[in-house]
């Protein structure tokens, strides 16, 4: 018997819920009431003009109107009040309407509040289908994976799956979790990682991120990282932080409402009650209603709202062009940019390395070289290494032991009982190893082998230039950066070879990552240079965080990457530095817009309702009508274009030309090609 009294009650007291939130859990029909009820009492008073209209009846009409409206910003007002946050813009119109009713502006009362009270609405719809467009543009995880158990797949939630286990991804379903094609290829749209629509060929053993659509066939894939480590959750949980980064003409903003709101208060007290000492005629209601005039016109909510929905704006438009800032701080600092500097391999070439040449020493042939090289090379994941391990794919495979990585020089090993070294001149010198000194003038990256601490020969690889780098090398500079500098671990002469080819002002090659760090920080010496610098996010991470911005290229499968950069590119084009310079200033723009727009017209309209040429209708439609202009200039970044894209030069693709043959024009009739 309880129970069902406690069922009653409970819907009795939903219904009594229900009938409340007609007024204030929706406040699109507590506005349509309120206009009726206004629209009705100003055709009685204004044009019908009957007799019974007066009074308590017509005072009773236009309060049953305000109070759907005015109550839920009363309610806000006392709120802030008992928390010590006396001035706000809800204390602003709650004073201005309550005022107005005080002098029998009644219709004037309702309008401000009505008005008023449809801009939040509509100003609150602006900003969360901001939010909505951020977050269905990105929520796009996938909610089921077929996972291989028990011999058949059985359909699970992504959480469930543990790394390496194998899963089946059907046409057109998402890709549920990052890891390893187990398929010969498919082909993949990856618009929601990198915004790029054009399908994506992944052949056996690439990686395969999640949130990718497949597109060809039913494959297999071996998961590599759990469901909440992967791309597509990275990237969901970069943007929903991205808003609490404030940028600091957001935050200057809010700073100047807490200062701003009280002196306008102040001053409307001043304008009713100076003019007494001063105005031979003075009225009070007169001037107590140009002072109300002056509070509606002076609220601050078309700055509040409209500066954060901006941010909101670039920071939507730059996850649809495949790129992720960290928040709308640092879409402003990349306005401020003047000084680009870029890592070279992976950044501005394709850090695919080939083969080039083999020179072996007369005591060992070319292919034992090559076995000693391929052993010591073999579990590193460097893309040198990488083409060493191509080449050697068919060769003996032979063993490496007690493998040592010298930092930014090399490899050390032992293989067959012999100490093998592979790597960088520097790593033979500090062994005290000879070898001919000519080697030093090859530009192209080249890789020293030792065996016994004897020099037992070399091999130089080629990188690529990325497709479209030295246009948008060129197209940079139009922008407003004022000088480029290449950084790179390279040899000074392949460094300053690049330099030219691509238009880069300055080149410093052979540093190692902590000279790199070192480098940044002699640019940044001089004030006048604000750095952004562009690298891999995994070898350059330190150098990332210590510039004014660091830019993360194509490493969505990095966390290093996401967790150094404050600006991440989810493809590995340098055109997309273009895009987020374009879309940074873009927001920055609508931005100065809104504030010189509501600013502007607000201290017309103060003016104006404070010399008496203007009454609360205009003063509310000014308020209203700059707000929405202002969230519609905001809203807009979502919908504006930013293509930077272009056709590459013919001769782009090609790989760096070797200039070795001057140095050995003998030893290179046995190049020999991966």
């Amino acid at each position: 018997m309880s129970d069902c009294c406690s069922q009653n009650d409970a819907c009795s007291s939903k219904d009594k819920k229900t009938v409340k939130d007609i007024f204030t859990a929706n406040p699109y029909v507590s506005s349509v009431f309120s206009f009726a009820l206004l629209a009705i009492g100003m055709c009685l008073e204004y044009l019908v003009q009957p007799a019974f209209f007066q009074g308590p009846l017509r005072f009773s009409w236009y309060l049953i109107a305000y109070i759907p409206v005015a109550f839920p910003v009363l309610k806000n007002a006392v709120k802030s009040i008992a928390n010590g946050q006396v001035f706000n813009e809800f204390f602003l119109m709650s004073i201005a309407t309550i005022g107005a009713f005080a002098i029998g502006q009644y219709s004037e009362g309702v309008g401000v509040m009505l008005f008023y009270s449809f801009g939040e609405i509509l100003q609150h719809a602006a900003v969360n289908r901001a939010r909505g467009n951020i977050q269905s543009l990105l929520d796009v995880r996938p909610e089921i994976a077929r996972v291989f158990r028990s011999n058949k797949f059985i359909e699970v939630h992504p959480e469930e799956v543990s790394v390496g286990e194998r899963i089946e991804v059907k046409v057109g379903e998402k890709i549920p979790l990052d890891g390893e094609l187990l398929s010969e290829q498919t082909s993949v749209n990856t618009a929601a990682i990198t915004g790029e629509s054009k399908p994506k060929t992944v052949l056996k053993g690439e990686e395969i991120l999640a949130g990718s659509i497949n597109l060809s066939h039913v494959i297999e894939m071996k998961a590599s990282r759990a469901f909440a480590e992967s791309s597509i959750s990275k990237i969901v949980e970069l943007v929903q932080n991205a808003n609490s980064n404030k940028a600091k003409t957001e935050l200057l903003m809010r700073k100047l409402a807490k200062v701003y709101t009280p002196i306008v208060t102040y001053l409307a007290i001043a304008i009713t009650v100076l003019p007494y000492f001063f105005v031979s005629d003075y009225v009070f209601t007169e001037w107590l209603s140009r002072s109300l005039i002056f509070l509606v016109i002076s609220c601050p909510c078309a700055l509040i709202v409209s500066i954060p929905l901006g941010y909101f704006g670039g920071i939507g438009a730059a996850s649809k062009n495949g790129i992720l800032f960290k928040g709308g701080d640092f879409l402003d600092q990349l306005t401020k940019i003047n000084t680009l500097v870029v890592d070279k391999t992976g950044t501005l070439t394709k850090g695919v390395f080939q083969l080039k040449t083999i020179v072996s020493e007369p005591y060992i042939s070319e292919s034992e070289l090559m076995n000693y090289l391929a052993a010591v090379e073999q579990k590193s994941t460097h893309p040198i290494a990488k083409a060493i391990q191509n080449y050697s794919e068919n060769s003996e495979t032979w063993e490496a032991r007690n493998v040592k990585e010298i930092h930014g020089k090399g490899l050390k090993a032992e293989v067959k009982g012999k100490a093998v070294s592979a790597g960088s001149a520097k790593l033979l010198e500090e062994a005290g190893i000879t070898f001919p000194h000519e080697i030093a003038d090859i530009p192209e990256t080249t890789i020293l082998i030792s065996i016994s601490g004897e020099f037992a020969g070399y091999v130089i690889v080629a990188d690529a230039y990325k497709d479209n780098v030295a246009e948008s090398i060129r197209k940079i500079k139009t922008q407003g950066i004022e000088e480029i500098i290449m950084l790179s671990g390279d040899k000074q002469k392949l460094t300053e070879k690049v330099a030219r080819d691509l238009g880069i002002d300055e080149a410093r090659g052979g540093l190692l990552p902590e000279e790199k760090l070192r480098a940044v920080k002699e640019i940044q010496a001089d004030r006048d240079k604000k750095v952004a610098f562009i690298g891999d996010g995994i070898n350059d991470a330190p150098v990332l965080i210590s510039s004014d911005i660091g830019v993360a290229m194509g490493a969505m499968g990095s966390d290093l990457a996401i967790e150094s950069a404050d600006v991440v590119l989810q493809t590995d084009e340098p055109l997309k530095f273009l895009t987020a310079l374009n879309i940074s200033k873009a927001t920055r723009k609508i931005i100065w817009q809104n504030i010189v727009l509501a600013l502007g017209v607000k201290l017309i309209v103060m003016a104006f309702g404070a010399f008496g040429y203007a009454n609360l209708w205009i003063a509310v439609f000014s308020d209203v009508g700059v707000a929405l202009l202002a969230i519609a200039n905001a809203v807009r970044l979502q919908q504006m274009k930013f293509d930077t894209s272009s056709h590459a030069a013919a001769n782009n693709n090609k790989p760096i030309k070797s200039s070795a043959e001057e140095a050995f024009p003998s030893e290179l009739a046995v190049e020999k090609n991966a």
